[in-house]
């Protein structure tokens, strides 16, 4: 297979497209499950030229795979649809475009979806819808191990054959030219697979600016700018920790935007009159987010060094970001595998006052030596004291003796499911049979769940072949 190449605006230019100076580019979703209101508000409130949302995280691409081995016409973030259809009228009067990579692994179901919709709406043939596949590696995966591909886990260096039988999910992380290539098709709506975060706000600034593929400089500015928006408002006053209590208007907060210059320089804002707080602060703070060696953030377009990024306050809600400088990309892609590992099961029992921390561990000994006296074997067992040290671990101080309540959360792991069960069992009896003042017992017994493990590792560029198609 072979990776798609690359093009640039240039030659789009030459041909009669208008290239922009300036563009502005509205963050709508953080992850699969960020807020409802967020895009519509994006779209309604002022100006944008596009609307980009990021729905995929490792975890997400295995829930995806399961929901369409039930359903052949599952496996997307199915809130694009419904919202796509609220939105359509407004972007096809506004001429905005939508890139998402709400089509998890099944961007052609997504896409017939959405396209059902603006024919309901009235919109046919107003909306070309464009997707972008060829990240899914599940179907050749035993093949390019058989080719002697280790597919090597990154974090224990173990290689791939040892689990192959248990893989539930493996994606290679595409980046920005497959988003370039379905602007240049004239798509209005990009679903994507699994496309980077960062590739979402990076394809339209290519397309728009006509930067070339080996501009490092530029494809950087373009990465950072993508992962300055990729969390939603946590770049515009939400999760932030630097005056957090002083930020106002998080009611109704105002998600990011980037608004872009052909040179590469560009300010992160939001929309006049909504929440939150777009500050050198809050964009820090969103900068060093899974950010790594600073120096060498390696996305499939580039490697940005985000210790070159200069950030200026340049008015209420608007910072100035400039002097990002980049290097040449690898010559490999990064691979999310998911992988079935065993079971789990959680539990909790709430103790109040008085001596709530004490009863809390003495019922934690009891059902311990309990499962003990069973033969039970676990590969872990996990206990915290929620209100003492379930957050910082050992950097917990001496347990407050008048705490008012502490709540005993313990969970298990094991290859078998049995003992699993069997713990689930265990927990409620200590309400009656263990120490006294249990106040709160959550969900009945504990759910015993599958685990689905991850395992990054890198593919080489050639191996994979991005595709681009338009419907409608």
């Amino acid at each position: 297979m072979k990776q798609l190449k690359k093009q640039s605006r240039w030659k789009a230019s030459e041909e009669g497209y208008v290239l922009k100076d300036t563009i502005r580019i509205a963050s709508g979703q953080g992850f699969w499950g960020d807020w409802l209101d967020a895009p519509v508000k994006q779209v309604k409130r002022g100006g944008i030229d596009y609307l980009v949302m990021d729905y995929l995280a490792e975890v997400t691409m295995s829930i995806m795979q399961k929901q369409r081995s039930r359903n052949s016409r599952m496996g997307y973030a199915r809130d694009f649809v419904p919202l796509m259809e609220q939105l359509l009228p407004h972007l096809v009067k506004k001429k905005i475009k939508v890139v998402a990579n709400a089509g998890g692994v099944n961007p052609q179901a997504c896409a017939k979806a959405v396209l059902e919709s603006a024919k309901k709406l009235g919109l046919a043939g107003k909306v070309k819808v464009a997707i972008v596949t060829g990240d899914d590696m599940l179907p050749g995966l035993e093949g390019l191990v058989k080719a002697g591909h280790k597919l090597t886990n990154l974090d224990t260096g173990k290689i791939l054959k040892s689990e192959l039988g248990s893989v539930m999910s493996a994606n290679a992380y595409l980046g920005a030219w497959p988003v370039v290539k379905a602007l240049e098709k004239g798509a209005d709506i990009i679903i994507t697979g699994r496309v980077t975060d960062t590739g979402l706000t990076l394809g339209p600034m290519i397309h728009e600016f006509g930067w070339k593929e080996d501009d490092w400089d530029k494809m950087a500015i373009g990465t950072v700018a993508g992962h300055m928006i990729e969390c939603g408002a946590q770049s515009s006053g939400g999760n932030c920790m630097i005056g957090w209590e002083k930020i106002p208007g998080m009611v109704d907060p105002g998600y990011p935007i980037i608004e872009a210059h052909r040179d590469g320089t560009f300010y992160v804002t939001k929309h006049e009159g909504t929440g939150g707080k777009v500050s050198v602060a809050s964009v820090t703070e969103q900068l060093v987010y899974e950010m790594g060696d600073p120096e060498n953030y390696i996305t499939p377009d580039c490697v940005a060094d985000f210790t070159s990024i200069q950030l200026k306050q340049a008015g209420k809600d608007r910072v100035k970001v400039t002097g990002v400088k980049g290097r040449p990309a690898t010559d490999f892609l990064k691979v999310s595998l998911s992988y079935f590992y065993g079971y789990k099961a959680v539990g909790t029992l709430v103790y109040s006052w008085p001596e709530a921390y004490k009863k809390a561990r003495r019922a934690d000994q009891i059902l311990r030596g309990r499962l003990e006296a069973l033969g039970l074997k676990f590969e872990e067992i996990l206990t915290e004291y929620v209100g003492h040290d379930s957050t910082h671990g050992r950097l917990a101080g001496k347990p407050d003796p008048e705490m008012p309540e502490i709540q005993l959360r313990i969970g298990v792991r094991a290859k078998d499911r049995k003992p699993v069960e069997r713990f689930s069992r265990e927990l409620a009896p200590l309400i009656l049979n263990g120490p006294p003042s249990v106040t709160g017992f959550a969900g009945g017994r504990p759910k015993v769940e599958e685990i689905v493990a991850y395992w990054p590792a890198l593919i080489p560029k050639k191996e994979i072949r991005a595709r681009v198609k338009v419907l409608g």
